[in-house]
């Protein structure tokens, strides 16, 4: 007699995984258009208050006065723009193909932001940011922890 194996729940399928991915594409993507504002000073409080708030407690002791704190912005927000395209384009183009390699480099990504970007908050004395940083990885990463369960057969 053989058993019968139940199909995964819905979280853990690749049709969640890729539709997730576009979550995590919102997610990073959502951050450039916020900085890229900071790169004029008419528009730049968006990205201060943003700054302010990553630095934990809101002190307004962020500004955009200095042309290389907007020009970092610029680098910033299209980096972020850029990420979070590539992220919707690979779930979009890339993922039927290649679920797994989609999910691994995803998730090493943004794995790698999260080390980078949280040491050198703590190395500029904003430790405060690499909390934030874990609030973000979470919620950017979701179920792509784990490999997507494949259906029963």
């Amino acid at each position: 007699m053989s058993e019968h194996k139940k199909n995964p729940p819905v979280y853990r399928t690749e049709k969640f995984y890729k539709s997730y991915l576009k979550v995590t594409a919102i997610i990073v993507g959502s951050f450039g258009p916020v900085f890229f504002l900071g790169t004029m000073m008419d528009t730049s409080e968006p990205a201060r208050w943003t700054l302010d708030l990553l630095s934990w407690p809101l002190d307004y002791k962020q500004d955009y006065n200095a042309p290389t704190t907007r020009f970092l912005s610029a680098l910033t927000g299209g980096f972020l723009f850029g990420w979070g395209v590539m992220i919707w384009c690979l779930s979009v183009w890339v993922y039927d193909k290649t679920p797994e390699f989609v999910r691994r480099s995803v998730l090493i990504g943004l794995l790698s932001w999260f080390v980078l970007d949280s040491a050198g908050s703590i190395a500029s004395s904003n430790a405060s940011n690499a909390f934030f940083n874990m609030i973000v990885l979470v919620l950017a990463v979701g179920p792509l922890w784990i490999p997507a369960a494949r259906p029963h057969r």
